[in-house]
């Protein structure tokens, strides 16, 4: 892998960013973001630790978009941030703006890119990169279950005392409050986490795993989380650019799985080189199907709203 592209420099995007450097998922890395110095200012630092983390990846910080030009995988983690008190679809309008400028720029210069979106809403906001980008559906996709996952998975680790390392989940759904996780396949050691926890406890986990980013926007007041999310973020950005294959609930666009259509929204997919190669469609319960139509119809009602 050549080139990754970060846009947005702010913490979500630098920290992607160093992490991307770091596990030396390709040749360069560029940040690119629209105040001038902050990217630079930041490239050069982190390039700078190069010798003592022992990474030999570029890192390059840049205002034009003819530095970002030939990008394998672009990074989209643009926006503004939320503040205590707001929901991730208050965002709605102002991160579409910004989202539709992004990606026109980064379609012009690297036509063959793939896309990850990670700025919020999220769902919405990977609709609009495909909208306006006219790539593949399989070249663009959201990062949201991956890190309501990890919550999650974090959340039943710390209730039963375990290594994160023993606890499988899975979460599906849009990013925010009507996300889905689906405790029948959340397991600690391949056992059903009921075997060790009460479902009235078990929902309670769930509900802080739904609110976990406003609970962070809370205690920053002047910004959101972001070391997680960027972890995330390059999790999925390793999948693809190591062509591992990895199985990982991600916003993806659906074109008939779950009974969904032209909507993005979370699901289990295989990410390898292609994007997504595969979206696996999950038997669910009767329970399961509702919750998620109705995370997709929060995501369809948003969609709406917009003049693409």
């Amino acid at each position: 892998m050549k080139k990754i592209t970060v846009v947005g420099a702010g913490n979500v995007g630098a920290t992607a960013a160093q992490r991307i450097a770091e596990k030396q998922l390709a040749e360069q890395v560029v940040m690119i973001d629209i105040v001038d110095g902050i990217p630079q200012g930041k490239a050069l630092d982190m390039w700078e630790s190069a010798p003592v983390e022992l990474f030999d990846t570029a890192v390059k910080g840049t205002n034009n978009y003819d530095d970002t030009a030939d990008s394998d995988i672009v990074v989209i983690t643009a926006g503004l941030a939320r503040k205590p008190g707001m929901s991730r679809d208050d965002l709605l309008f102002a991160n579409t703006k910004i989202v539709k400028s992004v990606t026109e720029q980064v379609a012009a210069k690297s036509p063959n890119a793939t896309i990850i979106v990670v700025s919020n809403p999220l769902d919405v906001m990977a609709y609009v990169a495909y909208k306006v980008s006219g790539f593949p559906k399989n070249r663009v996709f959201g990062m949201a279950g991956v890190l309501d996952t990890a919550r999650y998975k974090l959340f039943v680790a710390q209730e039963l005392g375990v290594s994160v390392k023993d606890v499988s989940a899975l979460v599906l759904g849009g990013h925010g409050d009507s996300m889905v996780p689906l405790v029948r396949y959340t397991t600690v050691a391949g056992i059903p986490i009921t075997e060790f926890i009460s479902e009235a406890r078990i929902e309670e986990l769930v509900k802080r795993a739904r609110n976990g980013g406003g609970e962070i926007v809370n205690y920053l007041k002047t910004g959101s989380a972001y070391y997680a999310p960027s972890a995330s973020a390059v999790d999925m950005v390793s999948a693809v650019a190591r062509n591992s294959k990895r199985i990982l609930p991600c916003a993806a666009y659906l074109d008939g799985e779950y009974g969904q259509k032209g909507v993005y929204c979370g699901v289990p997919v295989k990410l390898g080189s292609n994007g997504v190669e595969q979206v696996i469609e999950l038997k669910l319960t009767d329970e399961e199907s509702a919750a998620l139509a109705r995370s997709a119809k929060d995501v369809e009602e948003n969609i709406k709203k917009l003049d693409l």
